[in-house]
């Protein structure tokens, strides 16, 4: 009798284990399944916001804006407001990582829109800390030529200098 227990009880045991073997690697399967998946959402995603700028804003009529920093500026970016015909069209407060990114040369679009052809006015104002904590602001002004076809514009701010300077792409 208690030869047939032991004998039931490791019979138990190997089911357990193979069962554990079988759900384990069933697991796996899902896993990549789920991973495969995620990875069709993110290429989605990526597609239909292609779309819907295309759609929101059809090359005809689109004016993008980017801000950038001067090479070698030690300056601490705090905010960045645009107008356009008149009308504010953006305003942006900047994170640590943003302004660490700008400093190394990154270029952040700030504002995407619609605008007829034509010339357009555009009025820049920021805000920032020199590195010796003194605020720092200026303001200026640039005409927005807009012709048919996508408009690039590129707003390079030297901070410790109070300067705006402007560029079409």
């Amino acid at each position: 009798m208690f030869r047939i227990l032991q004998i039931t009880i490791l019979l138990l045991l190997a089911a357990v284990v193979h069962a554990q073997n079988v759900s384990r690697d069933d697991i796996r399967g899902l896993d990549e399944q789920i991973q495969d998946v995620k990875k069709d959402v993110i290429d989605l995603t990526a597609e239909l916001a292609q779309l819907e700028e295309k759609l929101l804003f059809p090359s005809n009529t689109q004016v993008s804006i980017f801000v950038s920093l001067a090479e070698a500026q030690p300056f601490d970016l705090e905010a960045v407001q645009l107008k356009l015909d008149n009308e504010i069209v953006a305003h942006h407060l900047y994170t640590f990582r943003e302004i660490e990114a700008l400093q190394k040369g990154g270029v952040q679009r700030i504002y995407t829109g619609n605008v007829q052809t034509g010339s357009h006015p555009l009025e820049v104002t920021f805000v920032g800390k020199s590195p010796s904590g003194k605020e720092v602001r200026a303001n200026a002004s640039y005409k927005v030529d807009k012709a048919v076809g996508p408009k690039f514009v590129e707003i390079k701010i030297a901070g410790t200098e109070s300067a705006i300077n402007f560029k079409d792409w």
